[in-house]
């Protein structure tokens, strides 16, 4: 599958918040157990104008990944090294994207003199990430951490 991995503007508002609430709907069942009040607590602030927050500020990177100029993947980490979003539309799943989305997070915190990124995964994703060279920063936690 081939795709693109740039900067997300503004532009994305619309895909890109799409993509964030279908990926925790559909694919972060194991972490809100499909409870409606859970779902919606969680996506309460995935909205457009959060978006056009985030890709506007100074101190973060956001990056969208693209099949065929549609929106299937997002990511964002801030220039401390915490992987804030890392998302991927549920037919994108499995196919790179997250990685390469990932990579790009990770390659940005470089530029930033860090050398450590973290994050707060999920159930959903805690293997993914180990799989990525993540560790638990304690036993039994979803808090995981990965030396650059």
């Amino acid at each position: 599958m081939n795709f693109l991995v740039r900067s997300g503007d503004e532009s994305d508002a619309v895909s890109a918040i799409k993509v964030l609430r279908a990926s925790i709907s559909e694919l972060c069942s194991p972490d809100h157990n499909d409870d409606e009040r859970e779902i919606a607590g969680w996506i309460a602030n995935k909205t457009e104008l959060a978006w056009k927050s985030w890709v506007n500020r100074e101190d973060a990177a956001v990056y969208v990944a693209e099949i065929a100029d549609e929106i299937v993947g997002v990511g964002m980490v801030d220039q401390c090294g915490e992987i804030l979003l890392n998302y991927v539309r549920p037919d994108a799943r499995f196919s790179g994207v997250s990685k390469s989305i990932l990579n790009a997070l990770e390659e940005f915190a470089r530029s930033q003199h860090v050398h450590q990124c973290f994050l707060e995964s999920t159930e959903t994703a805690k293997n993914f990430y180990e799989k990525c060279g993540y560790q638990a920063t304690r036993k039994g936690n979803l808090n995981l951490e990965k030396t650059l």
